[in-house]
């Protein structure tokens, strides 16, 4: 199994897209890429707007080679309704449009659907079910929250196993700081974690007793599983000073043999924050 992230937060965007390829197929799991329309009241910088068009012209090469592609929510930075060209006569597998999710989402997925007419190959609910290509098993969750409750809707969490590695995909838990989203990683326990962290840039929102709980669960993950690899991003990384909120699962990390990194920091690049650095990118913050 080879796990090519294509967009993130650490590469300069809102995103948690990656392409997963295996003996029997190539894997999108969820191909947008968004920019946030306003961070500290400022509009995104031309360096976010070029960042995002590069990164828009990877994720199409590899859309182009793609066999599956897969969508956990009807966030923009997760589906795109404006590019329905990627999804060109491919296997679709998407969180369910009426089932478990906000009115905001069901908007979202009827015009997404609009948007795509007969370009798919074909259109599957995955929510709490399982496909099979050759060797290669998907296995997605039941709806979780987005995040710490269902204000901002639900999500699907998917497994993929090839029959010797495997890859989950957390989406937008936020953390993981419920039960419902920690359980699923423990019963598939993954080679690799891409997951998207506890939303640390917002904490008068996500609130403490959430952020002992992901800090809790993260190191669970790491402590009672054979994990090798934890990749943390999106909501987590749009804070500067993520990393030094994250001390104790990088020191789990160190302790029990797993790489905490990042995107990029798997792609051997240097995280690139690209959001939380807009004031500076503006002139009007110091550099961190």
């Amino acid at each position: 199994m080879k796990i090519i992230p294509l967009a993130s937060e650490t590469l300069g965007v809102r995103s948690m897209a990656v392409a997963v390829k295996t003996s029997d197929c190539i894997i999108i799991v969820d191909p947008s890429i968004a920019l946030a329309p306003k961070r500290y009241g400022l509009e995104p910088h031309k360096i976010e707007i070029e960042r995002q068009k590069e990164l828009w012209k990877e994720l199409k090469v590899w859309a182009r080679k793609a066999d599956i592609m897969t969508i956990s929510h009807y966030h923009f930075d997760h589906h795109d309704p404006e590019q329905p060209d990627i999804f060109k006569g491919k296997k679709m597998l998407v969180k369910h449009p009426k089932e478990n999710i906000n009115k905001s989402q069901i908007g979202r997925s009827s015009i997404f659907k609009t948007a795509l007419g007969d370009l798919p190959e074909s259109m599957e609910f995955a929510d709490d079910r399982t496909f099979e290509f050759g060797n290669t098993t998907l296995t997605f969750s039941k709806a979780v929250p987005h995040g710490t409750n269902t204000r901002l809707g639900y999500v699907i969490q998917l497994a993929i196993d090839d029959g010797s590695t495997t890859f989950l995909h957390t989406s937008d838990v936020e953390g993981p700081s419920l039960d419902s989203q920690l359980d699923f990683i423990l019963e598939h326990e993954p080679d690799i974690l891409a997951c998207d962290g506890p939303m640390t840039y917002m904490m008068y929102r996500y609130g403490l007793k959430a952020m002992e709980s992901s800090l809790a669960n993260l190191q669970k993950i790491i402590t009672d599983t054979s994990i090798k690899t934890m990749m943390l991003e999106h909501h987590l990384t749009r804070d500067i000073k993520w990393r030094e909120k994250m001390e104790p699962v990088f020191a789990s990390g160190e302790e029990h043999g797993c790489n905490v990194t990042t995107f990029a920091g798997y792609l051997g690049k240097e995280d690139d924050l690209l959001e939380a650095r807009r004031k500076e990118l503006w002139g009007r913050g110091p550099k961190p």
